[in-house]
């Protein structure tokens, strides 16, 4: 791998590329079908959480530049045993399913929008965009940086264009108060608002590849999640003030998009589908930069098997390795229930990262404040997570738990197939 090619705004274009994905397309109509005009409110809460996490994860960076970002500080802050393993694989599985997730995504925006059958297209589109970013990330870090640099700064673009017009047409009473929800109702849908930060965690696994971490990740990790916060609600103020609530929730799967209609017809509904489409794009390349940094690290650690280290080109076998297991997700599982848990046991996951770093808090001289806070805000988070999910996946705790025995297990059947010892990388 090439060496210190995340700066300051790569590293920002990076962290940006990885939150603003695709959920904000669909996310922005599911919230607001819940907390109505005031869903910009939410999407406050979910920035201030994702800020507060953020600040954790920056400071382990910090003191635990690596590559493996969350793996490393898990072996950290817990030793080098079968609680930090079992909870660096379940990791590992839930990045890998909303990768995989993200990229059956792509493929069913680009079959749609081609007008092509779903059922067979989606498959081919979604490994077809694996590949396409496998050989990207194999070219090297500086590859990786400098596409998504391009990719984010032309999706930007779209959104930023489409939310500076709209707004000249914004309808002051579609924003009237008198039409607000109860506020109880922005509550239930930070868990929704907060998952359209979830990428930031994305920065930390550049650390490696910082020529001036400590100066930097923390700047990159704050400008980046404020960015997104700002333009998720000058989006929302955008759409809400465009668009009925009725019309936004018949909308709710493309909501964005059908707010551009008024504004610039059937043309500007395909430009946000081609937005959409980039967004997603950006997403897999920079998730899939950090699932391989994670794989590396944890064979580095003995939690994978040694062939996921080994070098090909400018990357490593892993990224191989994980981009076929991504492929055979995306043709043979249905997906959606299984992201959803996925998706709440990173936030596990992140909850038990940020208790760790109270056991190692003078190692990275964090606020032990902040990282009080960031443990009770991500907790907030799991528990309306959890409660929101439940609506729709009434066993959600039981296959949560059902991931943690799975992950135990593998971890188990590593250690003793392997016959590897898990080692901290950074003393």
């Amino acid at each position: 791998m090439q060496d210190k090619a995340f700066g300051l705004w790569s590293a920002v274009f990076l962290g940006i590329g990885s939150m603003v994905g695709a959920g904000i397309f669909v996310l922005l109509g599911e919230a607001g079908s819940i907390a109505g005009n005031l869903v910009w409110i939410s999407f406050i809460f979910g920035g201030v959480i994702a800020l507060l996490s953020g600040y954790s994860l920056a400071k382990l960076a910090t003191a635990y530049p690596s590559r493996g970002g969350i793996v490393e500080y898990l072996v950290q802050c817990y030793g080098e045993g079968v609680f930090s393993g079992s909870l660096s694989v379940l990791f590992y599985l839930s990045a890998m399913v909303a990768i995989a997730m993200v990229a059956k995504t792509f493929g069913t925006y680009l079959s749609a929008m081609l007008g092509l059958d779903i059922g067979v297209w989606a498959n081919i589109f979604g490994v077809g965009v694996l590949i396409l970013f496998m050989l990207i990330n194999l070219a090297g870090s500086s590859i990786i940086a400098k596409s998504e640099n391009i990719i984010v700064i032309t999706k930007l673009a779209i959104i930023i264009i489409f939310t500076v017009v709209v707004s000249f047409y914004i309808d002051p009473k579609l924003l009237s108060l008198k039409d607000a929800p109860p506020i109880i109702n922005i509550f239930s849908s930070i868990a929704l608002t907060f998952f359209a930060y979830e990428g930031f965690r994305v920065i930390t696994n550049t650390a490696e590849d910082m020529p001036d971490v400590k100066n930097t990740m923390i700047k990159s990790m704050v400008i980046a999640i404020l960015f997104v916060m700002a333009l998720y609600i000058a989006v929302t103020f955008a759409v809400f003030g465009n668009l009925p609530l009725s019309q936004i929730i018949k909308a709710q799967d493309y909501a964005l998009a059908e707010a551009a209609k008024p504004v610039f017809g059937e043309f500007g509904f395909k430009i946000m589908a081609i937005a959409a489409l980039i967004s997603t794009a950006s997403s897999i390349n920079a998730n899939l930069y950090a699932v391989t940094n994670v794989t590396y690290q944890m064979a580095k650690n003995g939690e994978l098997p040694e062939v996921y280290e080994l070098n090909v080109w400018h990357s490593t076998q892993g990224l191989v390795v994980s981009t076929v297991i991504l492929s055979m997700f995306v043709i043979f599982f249905n997906l959606k229930e299984i992201a959803a848990v996925g998706s709440i046991s990173i936030l596990f996951i992140h909850g038990f990262v940020h208790i760790g770093h109270l056991l190692n808090i003078k190692k990275t001289g964090a606020s032990k404040l902040l990282i009080y806070l960031a443990i009770i805000t991500i907790a907030l988070a799991i528990i309306l997570a959890l409660n929101y999910t439940s609506q729709h996946i009434p066993n959600v705790g039981t296959l949560i738990s059902s991931g943690f025995v799975l992950a135990f297990l593998l971890e188990i059947i590593l250690r003793v197939a392997t016959k590897r010892v898990v080692k901290r990388q950074i003393n």
